[in-house]
């Protein structure tokens, strides 16, 4: 984590060291999604291995590469998706990955690997499986709801709906009611996503990718874009709210553990890593965070609940429908561009 040493706390790190205060502890920084893993694990790890673990935050892959692009220091591990890490390890800010140093990525479930756009781990280890749909209030939608992501240019749920800050994923969704790639470089297919996007934005309350879904809890938000884990996380706290994958399909998503270059307690970060790929440890984990951890060893923990949850669990029919976001290299400029002219549109 990027700290500023102020006067003060120089003077405060000196005192500690003159009267013997330290506890002693190594400190793991970690850089994650918001409400992505389960923290009775982080305490347990905590105790298992002696040391602390801080936690920040970020809300979407670009602003995590911006602050690490800006200069932030001090991070060991980070989360990307795939698209991103192959834009990390481009521009040399991972460490290229000792795997005799994580013995447990024998309990990856091949199916899932090549999702995570690094297929022999030699950069980043698959944490988590995800796809982006539709979370909704079963009350408002009808019992007649045809998932689609046309129902953000429904003018009856103006001011009621978000979808997410993140441009590859509020692009990818107009390219796919469209029925083109998410991934396409094509100026007229990127041009017809943008005035579709355009005219959902004017329905939306705002663009949201961290607290939509208290907003569905509060019923603030009738309709949210987001991700499959988040929604399900929050459907005990209303039992209105509900999941769909549009029919046009959507992304799946890997966000994969990777550890920076930079990093001051590498082997601590492998142990961790490693930690979370332990079959029971990874159940723990998908029950709380409600994603799919692809180990093949943890499934047999699951709760018949979680077992029977396709948006989980998915069946080849929704994979099938499913498009992974790849780093487009050069081409990522234009989904920029596409992305500051809907922001900036009326």
């Amino acid at each position: 984590m990027y700290r500023k040493f102020t006067v003060l706390m120089a003077a405060i790190s000196a005192a500690v060291i003159l009267f013997g205060c330290s506890s002693g502890k190594k400190e793991l920084y970690i850089y994650n999604w918001s409400d992505y893993i389960n923290e009775d694990l982080v305490k347990r790890f905590e105790e298992e291995n002696n040391c602390k673990i801080i936690l920040d935050y970020f809300d979407s892959n670009e602003t995590m590469y911006a602050k690490l692009q800006a200069g932030a220091t001090g991070y060991d591990i980070v989360f990307p998706s795939g698209y991103m890490v192959n834009m990390m390890a481009q521009q040399g800010l991972l460490l290229k990955l000792d795997q005799s140093k994580i013995p447990n990525l024998k309990n990856l479930d091949e199916k899932y690997i090549p999702f995570s756009m690094d297929e022999n781990q030699e950069y980043s280890v698959p944490y988590m499986i995800s796809n982006t749909g539709i979370g909704y209030l079963a009350s408002k939608a009808g019992d007649d709801f045809d998932p689609s992501w046309n129902i953000f240019a429904d003018p009856r749920y103006k001011g009621r709906m978000t979808m997410l800050n993140d441009m590859r994923e509020a692009i990818g969704a107009a390219l796919k009611y469209l029925g083109y790639s998410m991934n396409t470089i094509k100026s007229d297919e990127l041009e017809a996503a943008k005035k579709i996007l355009i005219g959902w934005k004017r329905n939306l309350a705002k663009f949201e990718a961290d607290q939509y879904k208290n907003g569905l809890v509060s019923e603030e938000f009738y309709f949210s874009q987001g991700y499959s884990g988040d929604v399900y996380q929050v459907m005990e706290e209303n039992e209105d709210i509900n999941y769909a994958i549009p029919k046009e399909g959507t992304t799946l998503s890997s966000d994969n553990m990777v550890i920076l270059k930079g990093s001051k307690n590498t082997d601590l970060a492998y142990a961790f890593i490693n930690f979370l790929l332990d079959g029971k440890v990874a159940a723990e984990n998908i029950e709380y965070v409600y994603y799919l951890a692809p180990n093949k060893e943890a499934y047999q923990y699951l709760s018949d609940e979680i077992k029977n949850e396709p948006a989980i669990l998915m069946p080849d029919e929704i994979l099938n429908k499913c498009e992974v976001l790849k780093d487009l290299g050069e081409n990522n400029e234009l989904y920029s561009k596409i992305w500051d002219e809907v922001k900036a549109a009326k």
